[in-house]
């Protein structure tokens, strides 16, 4: 018998998460052309019909396979590029040119769609139900006008790591230390039915070259909120030296198979009073590129770790088996809904401990670096 602790990497869901899925920016679809958009095992098509609506089916015709994204948008219709069959919104059949009659059971799959914020959201769920409109995220009121800077938006193919994988970041505190560089000062979780929420406050490293949440001249106060299994918007108060910035991060994702997902986010800086647009536009680039940097941080991490279902723990680790629980009720029967997977949780993580191992790290780096710069004048040839 050993005392080994064994990783246990279990199996992933064959299955993919009921709830609102975010599939990009409303914009990039309405062109009056096909979009393929890869995503729960199979690839979506989504197009903008000369109503105006946009839609969302299977990817592949049901007469013989056809993909539809490499067809053509006709009237409100998607023509399926093999035979011309035409596919309606609704998911059924409305035309074959070259046929008396439709068959009755010429149906495909089709997914409900609502524009929100600026961006195009579907609803999945493996047991077919109705969509629920009441588990959609909130309209952001002044996203959109002029008060706030246009989505910055951003897409990364992810490979090798299910998507509960960025969930787990939700309760994780000393992360943002070892990867994203900042000091975690006050950090809490609330985890209410369908929603899990972060509290952060923090402030970034002085021994690093920034990046993410890590420039040292900069605080932070964090509120960020998943709406369902794959919508999160994160409301963000940046203080740089005295200058408050408001920022909305949005993190959303598409489950592309069991072990890889399409993460995107974007930005939006409400834009500071008395600056004229140009300078906000290049504050908004600026927070697009840290906050960028910071996503690309965590992948670095996603695709080389394996997958934990037993993750041994520390008091400060946070509340990760709860959050986990939380998330399992988009992966059952709603039949089978729990309720300690829905119950509202609340737990706050002591940084103490933390900050004073950390405060003490980051001081013995930087008189390192101080005696490695002095070394290195000093060993510099005098100027002739």
């Amino acid at each position: 018998m050993t005392d080994t602790r064994m990783l246990d990497q279990g199996t992933q869901p064959i299955r993919f998460a009921r709830g609102w899925h975010c599939l990009g920016l409303a914009s990039d679809f309405a062109d009056g052309k096909p979009h393929a958009v890869q995503g729960f095992g199979t690839k979506l098509v989504v197009w903008q019909g000369g109503n105006g609506e946009l839609n969302v089916l299977d990817g592949y015709c049901r007469h013989m396979g056809g993909d539809l994204t490499q067809g053509e948008v006709k009237g409100d219709h998607i023509a399926c590029p093999f035979h011309d069959w035409r596919w309606g919104g609704d998911g059924k059949c409305k035309e074959i040119p070259y046929a008396r009659r439709v068959p009755l059971r010429a149906r495909t799959q089709r997914y409900e769609t609502v524009v929100r914020n600026g961006q195009l959201l579907m609803w999945h769920d493996p047991e077919g139900s109705a969509a629920d409109h009441e588990l959609l995220p909130p309209e952001l009121p002044d996203v959109m006008t002029d008060k706030y800077t246009p989505w910055s938006w951003h897409t990364k193919e992810i490979n090798g790591s299910h998507c509960r994988e960025l969930i787990d970041n939700v309760a994780d505190m000393a992360h943002f230390y070892y990867v994203h560089f900042a000091f975690p000062t006050s950090f809490r979780n609330i985890f209410d039915g369908h929603t899990a929420t972060q509290f952060m406050e923090s402030k970034g490293r002085p021994d690093t070259m920034g990046g993410g949440y890590g420039d040292e001249n900069s605080t932070l106060k964090s509120v960020a909120t998943y709406y369902g299994p794959s919508y999160m918007i994160n409301w963000l108060e940046v203080d740089y030296k005295g200058f408050i910035t408001e920022v909305i991060l949005i993190n959303c994702h598409i489950p592309t198979g069991p072990t890889s997902f399409t993460l995107q986010y974007g930005i939006s800086v409400r834009k500071p009073e008395g600056l004229d647009e140009k300078t906000c536009a290049y504050i908004a680039e600026r927070y697009t590129e840290s906050f960028g940097d910071g996503f690309l941080q965590d992948v670095a991490i996603w695709e080389n770790k394996v997958a934990v279902q037993n993750p041994l723990l520390c008091e400060e680790d946070g509340p990760v088996y709860q959050l986990r629980r939380w998330y399992e009720q988009f992966y059952v029967d709603v039949a089978d809904i729990a309720p300690e997977m829905t119950d509202r949780f609340e737990f706050e993580v002591d940084t103490t401990k933390a900050n004073e191992y950390w405060h003490a790290e980051v001081a013995d780096n930087l008189a390192k670096r101080a005696a490695a710069e002095a070394d290195a004048e000093a060993a510099a040839p005098a100027d002739a």
